[in-house]
């Protein structure tokens, strides 16, 4: 199920606003000159993070290859921290939404998170044509 282009766009929208309220959440923090650079920094780091830590064949060969519990635990962070972000912003409910859609797109794509917790490598993408790409 973690494949399903829907499910895949809805991930990829997830990381966006994951990336954008970790900026707006730096804004907020900073003062002065150190407002742009946490506004800037949050999300570079957690662009950073996500992109370079990966397990195997996910979807293609990871820069640096980590455990599957470690990353599923790096991504539940960093949404964690978007999450906490909303909240921080004075946005409970847009805050509320953001963990219940990140809950129900870990449900759906249970056989990546399940392969993670079990520290297997994944294959789901493996030889699998993706949105008309092959990987």
């Amino acid at each position: 199920m973690n494949t399903h282009p829907v499910n895949l766009a809805v991930r990829f929208v997830l990381e966006i606003i994951m990336l954008i309220v970790l900026g707006c959440w730096g804004w907020y923090l900073g003062t002065d000159w150190l407002r742009y650079v946490l506004a800037a920094g949050f999300p570079l780091i957690a662009a950073v993070l996500w992109g370079n830590f990966r397990i195997p064949n996910d979807p293609k060969p990871a820069p640096i290859a980590i455990p599957g519990p470690l990353r599923l635990l790096l991504e539940w962070i960093l949404f964690g921290l978007a999450v906490y972000g909303l909240r921080a912003l004075g946005r409970p409910q847009q805050s509320l939404w953001l963990a219940i859609v990140v809950i129900v797109h870990y449900a759906v794509s249970y056989d990546r998170t399940w392969v993670m917790l079990k520290n297997k490598p994944y294959n789901g993408f493996a030889g699998k044509s993706i949105m008309g790409m092959k990987p």
